[in-house]
């Protein structure tokens, strides 16, 4: 009986329940995608307990009071993809969008697919490699692992099968077996990156979700130069890759390319200047920092300005520069656009004043005085989403980019904003942030971004949207007020989720969105949303949210944004 308790814990059970839903889910032409996700949850499902019942991955430290969420980490963008590519037969049936978008999300799916497996393959081989195993392997562990290596074989056999079948334009089966290698290996290494660089910041879990996620992202970047430049070297019929997008996703894919990529080159540029100036002269700490201040500033603006833009108008044929786009578009409706921006200045401003007063003088939980600021993007995201859902992309993606400059400034201390950005943000902060990273309010702000971003194009499914400030405005901030003050039943011994905290953090969803639904029917939304869909997404949710130990904010939007999906 306790070994039984072991392998299905409530995190696991849920993770296995919603993969089966997306699986039992599929039309006919989706099983073989469907039987390769199983294969590819089964191992991870292995690798997991392995995980959770030794110390066979304590080579890479992770987030201490986590669980290792290997099985969360490596299903949860594979059966996005998956739900994405059901909705996208629906809309093929309809005559809604080609057959070579089909194609091109069946790409992304096994190259999603392929940096999960990749890691799970690092993960069997360092249960094996690492002296101190090798020692004291046994054969529980040995069982685990030759059983997630030999679900990996069939996927892989499955994921060769499948690509043989796609028809994209200069891509034979080894090209595209070639590209999925190239995810892999890509994959492998970042991981390895982010965990060593950043210790304690992560589990294996939320670093595999985030390294799948930057992989997947940024290949398609380069697929889209190396596509260009094959275009203007050979002939314009060789390569096509890549799928429509907007003016916003090609500004919002181009700012996260430069800031991804801004580090390394501050660290070059910096390298040189210390240098030339020890070579020079001695200076002072005080000039040291100034310096170091003035390149940091400059670096960023050359990249920003002049560099990613370059990039996005020579290869994504971006027909003016960003920044002058962005203000056309702003003062394109001046009004409605110019007052949601006043609106949110004004939000932002009072809510930062007093909460960081309440944060310094107060006794309140710094889990609840969190959950305020789900409240707050609810505010703020819900009235835009609905009015004005194109500005609100533009808007999320510029945030993005702000905290992103702000967290870099924080972490490397650059003068003057380094250390006011650090005594700020560690007012807010709990035990998933560590002391090297913050990513509390990127994980919200992405947890309502995410599903708006992936939204964009056609979409059947109108609450699918919502799903981010649904699940994290409302359930996860009303399950943990409502837990915290009137909770007594707990899920587990060890854990504090309640089961009135779920309870009201299902039932205040679903009561949103019967609201909703006649809100959206009334400003032009084709309401096509099946209710019992619906309630299963919110309850699968929300009993992920009471079971996991994982940065819930990453995993809980894009959970239920998947079973929207079906």
């Amino acid at each position: 009986m306790a070994a039984m308790e072991s392998l299905v814990n409530g995190e696991r059970a849920v993770v296995v329940i919603f993969v089966a839903g997306v699986v039992f889910s599929l039309p006919s032409s989706l099983l073989c995608h469907g039987l390769a996700l199983s294969l590819l949850a089964l191992s991870a499902l292995s690798l997991d307990v392995l995980a959770d019942s030794s110390n066979s991955f304590s080579f890479f430290k992770t987030r201490p009071g986590a669980s290792s969420g290997i099985l969360l980490g490596a299903v949860t963008l594979p059966a996005l993809m998956l739900c994405k590519l059901t909705q996208m037969l629906r809309a093929i049936a309809m005559k809604e969008v080609e057959i070579e978008e089909f194609e091109h999300l069946t790409m992304q799916y096994w190259a999603t697919s392929a940096c999960c497996l990749s890691v799970l393959v690092l993960l069997c081989m360092v249960t094996w490699c690492e002296p101190g195993n090798m020692r004291s392997l046994s054969l529980r562990s040995t069982w685990h692992s030759k059983f997630s290596l030999s679900c990996i074989v069939l996927y892989t056999v499955l994921c060769c099968a499948s690509l043989h079948t796609l028809s994209l334009s200069g891509f034979n089966t080894v090209l595209k077996l070639m590209w999925m290698i190239f995810h892999g290996l890509a994959a492998v290494r970042l991981i390895q990156h982010l965990l060593n660089t950043f210790p304690s910041s992560a589990s294996i879990g939320e670093a595999l979700l985030l390294t799948s996620g930057l992989v997947l992202y940024l290949s398609d970047m380069l697929a889209f130069t190396i596509a260009k430049a094959c275009r203007l070297l050979i002939t314009a019929e060789v390569v096509r890759y890549g799928s429509k997008r907007s003016e916003i996703g090609i500004i919002i894919q181009g700012m996260l390319l430069g800031l991804l990529l801004f580090p390394a080159v501050f660290k070059f540029v910096h390298q040189i200047w210390e240098w030339f100036s020890s070579k020079r002269y001695s200076e002072s700490r005080t000039n040291n920092e100034i310096w170091k201040s003035l390149i940091f500033f400059s670096s960023l603006g050359f990249v920003m300005i002049l560099i990613i833009p370059s990039w996005m108008q020579f290869i994504l044929d971006f027909h003016m520069h960003p920044l002058l786009w962005g203000f056309s578009f702003v003062f394109s409706e001046p009004l409605k656009r110019l007052s949601l921006c006043i609106y949110w200045v004004i939000v932002i401003c009072a809510s930062i004043l007093k909460f960081y007063n309440i944060s310094k003088n107060s006794k309140i939980e710094r889990i609840l005085l969190r959950k305020y600021y789900h409240l707050m993007a609810v505010s703020m995201f819900l009235p835009a989403l609905i009015f004005q859902p194109k500005f609100l992309d533009l808007a999320f993606g510029a945030a993005l980019g702000v905290f992103m400059v702000l967290e870099i400034v924080r972490v490397w201390r650059i003068w003057p904003l380094g250390q006011p950005v650090h005594q700020f943000m560690n007012a807010f902060t709990d035990h998933r942030d560590s002391d090297i990273l913050i990513v509390s309010h990127f994980s919200l702000l992405l947890g309502c971004a995410l599903p708006i971003w992936m939204s964009s194009g056609y979409s059947d499914r109108p609450l699918a949207p919502f799903a981010g400030i649904l699940s994290l405005g409302i359930g996860d901030t009303m399950a943990s007020m409502v837990g915290y003050k009137y909770g007594v039943l707990r899920w587990s011994k060890t854990g504090k989720k309640t089961i009135e905290g779920t309870a009201a953090g299902i039932t205040s969803v679903l009561a949103t969105c019967s609201v909703l639904l006649p809100v959206l029917a009334s400003t032009g939304y084709i309401v096509t949303e099946h209710w019992s869909s619906l309630v299963v997404a919110v309850i699968v949710s929300g009993l992920l949210e009471a079971y996991t130990t994982q940065l819930d904010n990453a995993f809980i939007p894009l959970v239920f944004y998947s079973l929207l999906c079906l």
